[in-house]
């Protein structure tokens, strides 16, 4: 259970960290530059951090309860591969959504895709060293 919470709020803070390194760089504001008309001009921290908190408590519950099914004995094997699995249903399938629906630069898309991979395996990774059934 110990192993649950410390992984949880620490996959929620590096979470909203990596998101922040993630979006808020040179390289992304100038390819995210398409979004800039429809994008809030601040950011409301709390609610940012309390978000990130809570989805680091959903990613962790949710790899304890795959983690029977996931490939291999080691935790890390099996974090890296919930990360893969994470980034394609959250990254992966909403880059190809944002493609489809509007006029999104393929460089911006890219990175968006590069970016959330680097980020779900580490977070993977952080689970899988961490967070273990009991």
């Amino acid at each position: 259970m110990a192993g649950y919470i410390i992984g949880s709020i620490a996959g929620g803070l590096l979470f909203g960290l990596m998101d922040g390194l993630i979006n808020a760089n040179p390289l992304a504001v100038r390819l995210y530059a398409v979004f800039k008309p429809i994008a809030r001009t601040s950011v409301n921290v709390p609610a940012g951090v309390a978000i990130d908190l809570a989805y680091g408590f959903i990613l962790a519950g949710l790899f304890l309860m795959v983690y029977p099914s996931l490939p291999g004995q080691a935790g890390w094997v099996k974090g890296l591969t919930y990360g893969l699995l994470v980034w394609f249903f959250r990254v992966v399938m909403g880059v190809i959504s944002q493609w489809m629906m509007y006029t999104v630069p393929v460089d911006a898309l890219l990175y968006s895709v590069a970016a959330g991979l680097v980020e779900m395996l580490v977070l993977g990774l952080l689970f899988g060293l961490v967070v273990r059934p009991i």
